[in-house]
C-alpha cells in the first residue's frame, strides 16, 4: 500500500482533497492542480464551492484566471458532497480554529472534519492536519479517531501535521515558496507527507514529530505577538515623553545584529495572532504552566485600541473639541493594507469604542463594503471626497492601504490620527501640527 501511494504521488497521479477553502484552503488546492494533481475541494458552503467551479476564486491572492484554467483542465474541482472523500488518495484539513468566548480552543471543525474522515477512511490514504492547534491534537485526537475504524496507522493510512503559512496579501511569499514544516505521528507518516509537499514547494523541512510541528506553528505566532507587544508598549511610553517612537525604531533598526525591527499599529488583527498564542498557553496551564509572556502581550496588545481613541480625543481636545459629536473617519478596516479581511480587526474595537462616547463614525475601505459591530449593526463604507474629507473633525488612518491618496488628506483633513506611519512618506512638515502619530 505505501509503494503504490508513494508512486501515485511522485507521478502525480495523486487524488488530492482540500477540506476548507478559505485562505489556506484555496491557494493550496490551486498549487497541488497546478502540479499536475487532480484536485478535490470540500466545503461545507455550497455557494462556495459553486463558485469555485465556475472557475472564479474569491480569494485576493488567489487569480481567477488560475481556478478558470484549472477548472477547465478537470484539475479541480469544489464539491459539499463529503462521500467524494473516497476519491481521494491524500487529504489535507484546512479548517478554521477559533478560541471560545472563554479564550479556550475550539477544534469542533477539525472535530467536524475529522468525523468525514472516518466515514471515508480507505486504504491507503494519507491525512495531514494544517489548521492551527494544540500541540497534541493530531496524536491524542485525530489518531485514536481514525484507528477506531480498525485500519492501521503506516500500513492503512498515514497521518501528519504540516502547519499552514499563509500571508494574506504578501506578493513576495506565497505557497510555492515558504518552506513546509511537516512532523508525522510515526517516521514513515512523515516521510508521506513530505513527499506529497515536496510536489509543489521548493523547501520542505522536516521534524520528528507532529507535537514539534504544532508547537512551532504557535512559536512562530507568539513571537510576533510578543514583539508586536512590546513596540506597542514602546509607542504608548513615547507618546506620554513626547517622543517620536517610529524614529527611535528606525534608528535601533540601522545595528546590524541583535536587533529585528517590530512596528507598533492599532492592535493586531487576523486569524493567527490574536487567536495562535492562546492555544499554546492552554495547553502550558493543563500541565500546570503559566506562560506568562503570551498572557502579557495579549494584555498590551488588546488595550492599543483604546490608546488609539485616546490619541483621537487628545487631538480632538487641542482644537477644543469633544469627541462627542465630533465626526470621525476611519480610513481602512481590515486587519492589514491591500486585503478585505476583517477578522479581530482593531478597527472593530476602535469603531465600537468611538460610537459609545458619541462621536459621529464613518469609515471608507475600498476593499470592504460593509462591516459588522457587535449590537451596532452593519456599517457600510462611504465615498471618499474632498468634501468629506473637509468636513471631518478626524480622520484616522488605521489601515495603510496603497490606494489611499495621503498627500491629499493631509491636505484636506483638520487633524489626523496616523496609526500605521502612512504620512511620514510624506513632505508634510507644514502639517505637522495636525497629524498625531501612534
Amino acid at each position: 500500500m505505501s509503494v503504490e501511494l508513494r508512486k501515485r504521488i511522485t507521478e502525480r497521479r495523486a487524488v488530492v482533497g482540500v477540506i476548507g477553502l478559505g485562505y489556506v484552503g484555496l491557494p493550496l488546492a490551486v498549487e497541488f492542480a497546478a502540479a499536475g494533481h487532480r484536485v478535490i475541494g470540500f466545503d461545507v458552503d455550497a455557494p462556495r464551492t459553486e463558485i469555485i467551479n465556475q472557475g472564479v476564486s474569491y480569494i485576493p491572492d488567489v487569480p481567477t484566471a488560475s481556478v478558470k484554467a484549472l477548472v477547465e483542465q478537470a484539475k479541480l474541482a469544489a464539491t459539499a458532497d463529503f462521500t467524494k472523500l473516497q476519491e481521494t488518495d491524500a487529504v489535507i484539513i484546512c479548517v478554521p480554529t477559533p478560541l471560545r468566548k472563554t479564550k479556550e480552543p475550539d477544534i469542533s471543525y477539525i472535530l467536524a472534519a475529522a468525523e468525514q474522515m472516518v466515514a471515508h477512511l480507505h486504504s491507503p490514504q494519507l491525512i495531514i492536519l494544517e489548521s492551527t492547534t494544540y500541540p497534541g491534537t493530531t496524536d491524542e485526537v485525530l489518531l485514536p479517531m481514525l484507528e477506531a475504524t480498525g485500519l492501521k496507522l503506516d500500513e492503512d493510512f498515514f497521518l501528519a501535521f504540516s502547519p499552514e503559512r499563509v500571508d494574506p496579501g504578501n506578493q513576495q511569499f506565497q505557497t510555492h515558496n515558504i518552506p513546509k514544516v511537516v512532523g508525522g505521528v510515526s517516521a514513515v507518516s512523515m516521510e508521506m507527507a513530505a513527499l506529497l509537499y515536496q510536489t509543489i514547494v521548493e523547501r520542505v523541512h522536516k521534524v520528528s514529530s507532529a507535537r514539534v510541528a504544532e508547537t512551532a506553528k504557535l512559536l512562530e505566532n507568539t513571537f510576533r505577538s510578543v514583539n508586536i507587544a512590546l513596540v506597542n508598549e514602546i509607542a504608548q511610553l513615547c507618546y506620554h515623553l513626547d517622543i517620536d517612537s517610529w524614529e527611535v525604531i528606525q534608528a535601533a533598526a540601522t545595528k546590524p545584529f541583535g536587533f529585528m525591527a517590530f512596528y507598533p499599529g492599532p492592535g493586531i488583527g487576523g486569524h493567527c495572532i490574536p487567536l495562535d498564542p492562546h492555544y499554546l498557553s492552554w495547553k502550558a496551564r493543563l500541565h500546570g504552566f503559566e506562560a506568562r509572556f503570551i498572557g502579557l502581550a495579549e494584555e498590551v496588545n488588546s488595550y492599543m485600541p483604546r490608546h488609539v481613541v485616546k490619541l483621537v480625543q487628545d487631538g480632538l481636545n487641542e482644537h477644543r473639541k469633544p469627541l462627542k459629536g465630533s465626526k470621525i473617519l476611519m480610513l481602512g478596516v481590515a486587519y492589514k493594507r491591500d486585503i478585505n479581511d476583517v477578522r479581530e480587526s482593531p478597527a472593530l474595537g476602535i469603531a465600537e469604542q468611538l460610537l459609545d462616547k458619541g462621536a459621529e463614525f464613518l469609515y471608507h475601505d475600498p476593499f470592504v463594503a460593509q462591516m459588522r459591530l457587535d449590537g451596532k449593526g452593519t456599517l457600510t463604507s462611504v465615498a471618499l471626497t474632498d468634501e468629506l474629507l473637509q468636513s471631518c473633525d478626524c480622520v484616522l488612518i488605521v489601515t495603510d492601504h496603497t490606494g489611499f491618496d495621503y498627500a491629499n488628506i493631509v491636505r484636506l483633513a483638520p487633524l489626523i490620527v496616523d496609526t500605521r506611519n502612512a504620512t511620514r512618506k510624506l513632505d508634510v512638515a507644514a502639517h505637522e501640527a495636525k497629524i498625531i502619530r501612534l
